[in-house]
């Protein structure tokens, strides 16, 4: 039988604390897992989960979708009465079915590589991310254009955030993401990768970038770096770069958000390797 909670006690005011307490969800390293698909892919990854919450009651019952992952899973489940399961959700959407609480992920870039030589992997970087759903939108883009792994630089938006981790649509259980202070640590990152028989140049997106995206080469291994959201790349990244590319605009709009200015350059890079390699 699964533990029942009925009342707001210690253990649900630390899950709560995690929805919008960044310190204590590093302090602890758990965080909160909302919906469907985002659940479903962080069991699909073997994502490390500590607990699975779910709505006591009988109105609404419990769907057939979560009723199969409490049957099947191993993860100790608690059942929570359903004003406190509202309490841990989003707060438009009335008392979630399922939460689950996920540890973090080991985050050391300094013991991670990517790809073997001959392959040509692909890292993005965003430079101080300012909106959780950017980054998490950014992370699922990159995840649709197979990269390698996402690097948040500076002190930005928490991947861990629950509105990163509902935006990413669960592509934060398949992409590493690496927290890196600045350009050093990636920088240092290439200087591996090319010591592993694996040439990387590290390209900027940048309004004043030397060429349009699509007449750069972005075939060999890229690290592809955008900015901040207000301020674009700082000087430090600037200087980092190998190479800076632009993204021609016909509208009135003065610039592309981070996410879509990395769909953009993914889907370019993807283009590139596709036809020259047929």
């Amino acid at each position: 039988m699964t533990r029942q909670i009925h009342s707001r006690n210690a253990a649900v005011q630390v899950w709560t604390a995690y929805l919008d307490n960044r310190a204590k969800r590093n302090r602890d390293g758990r965080f909160l897992v909302h919906g469907v698909r985002p659940i479903t892919q962080a069991l699909a990854h073997g994502w490390p989960l500590e607990t699975l919450l779910y709505r006591l009651g009988d109105d609404p019952g419990l769907s057939s979708w979560a009723r199969d992952v409490l049957d099947s899973c191993a993860v100790p489940a608690v059942g929570l009465a359903p004003e406190l399961m509202a309490e841990l959700g989003e707060k438009s959407a009335g008392a979630p079915e399922l939460v689950a609480v996920a540890e973090y992920a080991p985050a050391d870039l300094a013991g991670y590589t990517a790809g073997d030589p001959g392959d040509a992997p692909v890292v993005v970087v965003f430079d101080r991310p300012n909106s959780p759903g950017n980054l998490g939108t950014l992370i699922r883009s990159a995840d649709a254009f197979g990269v390698s792994a996402v690097l948040v630089s500076g002190h930005g938006a928490d991947q861990y955030d629950p509105r990163c981790v509902r935006a990413s649509t669960g592509s934060l259980f398949s992409v590493p993401v690496f927290r890196v202070a600045g350009p050093a640590e990636v920088l240092e990152f290439r200087d591996r990768q090319v010591e592993r028989g694996i040439p990387t140049r590290i390209v900027g997106t940048d309004e004043r970038g030397a060429r349009a995206v699509f007449d750069h080469d972005l075939l060999d291994a890229t690290i592809l770096v955008l900015g901040n959201e207000t301020s674009g790349m700082s000087a430090a990244w600037l200087a980092a770069c190998d190479d800076t590319v632009s993204i021609p605009m016909g509208g009135t709009a003065s610039s592309l958000g981070a996410p879509s200015a990395a769909a953009v350059a993914l889907y370019e890079i993807s283009r590139q390797r596709r036809t020259f390699a047929r």
